[in-house]
């Protein structure tokens, strides 16, 4: 590595540590970040849609994807992995979701050319119309109304030099539950750092920085006292570091390795280990776990409803286009399974 590239490698470095240094500076001084009390953080952060993982390949690799993501996907995952894409890209993906919930997300990925990249991504979590109950009326009131989520994003990445990337998401949201609403702007920011050991590099993110929210609107009360002021909310704040490498990589088989901590800023924290096996550029499988801090990697968690994941996929050449399909499935406990399907196509 030159002189001049060394110096940028460093300058961005420095960049990045002051940057999420004054975000979480400035988390403490608005209680986003809260001292280490696990389990007793739940609950206290509003807009959860955001925690929920885009894609089946991340998914099936329990989340553990940040050092790993490499395609469209990284748009929702850490934005510098946005410069490993192979080209130009578009992302389709839908999970059934756990009480009826449908999530659906959508990614488009351009390369500028040279060493600039951008993205766009597109969030959803909603309901099908459901029916208000009320303590006299248990069955119903005849009336209905629905829940949902929206997440527009626009990503920049840069490769700074062949080992190290940068990339930054800005994203608007929207919460809408009947008659209130809340709206919040909120950024991600990622690093991507390829070590010089073989195929091992490290990333650093943090996702969904922002102010606090409260929801507007107005709703009646059971006394029937119409509300219109509400608590304020921070936003699910996450720090994330991550490290992958190659054991395995020939012609023909290719085994990723990959380890993750998750610092929330409303539960606790958790490390998630993943990997993905790869045969001959064409077929996938991949599992995953997610273990609290203290909990042993093998068995059921018996802290958090998220377990154990796995899935597979396949490469299918188009023409002058190929397509990915993969498929995930996640054990939440009590709370069931949830099956995630994901189409990319590239071109």
């Amino acid at each position: 590595m030159t002189d001049s590239r060394s110096h940028i490698v460093r300058s961005t470095l420095r960049l990045v540590i002051a940057v999420t240094a004054l975000l979480f500076l400035q988390q403490s001084a608005t209680a986003q970040l809260v001292p280490n009390l696990g389990g007793q953080r739940s609950g206290i952060s509003s807009f959860q849609f955001l925690k929920i993982g885009a894609d089946a390949r991340g998914a099936a690799m329990g989340e553990a994807v940040v050092a790993v993501t490499n395609d469209v996907g990284a748009l929702f995952w850490n934005p510098a992995g946005l410069t490993n894409a192979a080209s130009d890209q578009v992302l389709f993906s839908h999970t059934e979701w756990v009480v009826d919930l449908k999530h659906e997300f959508l990614g488009m990925s351009y390369s500028l050319g040279g060493n600039d990249f951008l993205g766009l991504s597109f969030i959803s979590l909603h309901t099908d119309p459901m029916q208000v109950t009320t303590e006299y009326r248990p069955t119903g009131t005849g009336n209905y109304f629905s829940y949902s989520d929206i997440a527009v994003g626009a990503t920049y990445a840069r490769k700074m030099t062949d080992q190290f990337s940068f990339g930054i998401t800005a994203r608007y949201v929207r919460e809408t539950i009947a008659e209130l609403h809340a709206d919040a702007v909120m950024i991600d920011i990622g690093t991507y750092y390829f070590m010089g050991l073989g195929s091992s590099r490290f990333s650093v993110v943090v996702t969904n920085f922002g102010d606090n929210v409260s929801p507007a609107g107005s709703v009646a009360n059971g006394a029937g006292v119409t509300v219109t002021s509400f608590q304020d909310f921070s936003p699910p704040t996450m720090f994330k570091l991550g490290y992958a490498f190659e054991p395995i990589q020939d012609e023909l088989n290719r085994l990723t390795a990959s380890i993750q901590l998750n610092h929330p800023n409303d539960n606790a924290e958790n490390i998630r280990v993943g990997a993905e096996y790869e045969y001959d550029h064409m077929f996938f499988l991949r599992a995953g776990v997610k273990r609290t801090i203290g909990e042993s990697i093998l068995g059921r968690s018996t802290s958090s409803a998220e377990d154990l994941s796995f899935g597979g996929g396949v490469r299918i050449p188009l023409g002058i286009t190929i397509a990915n399909v993969d498929y995930a499935f996640t054990n939440f406990n009590e709370l069931g399974s949830v099956h995630r399907i994901s189409v990319m196509v590239s071109y």
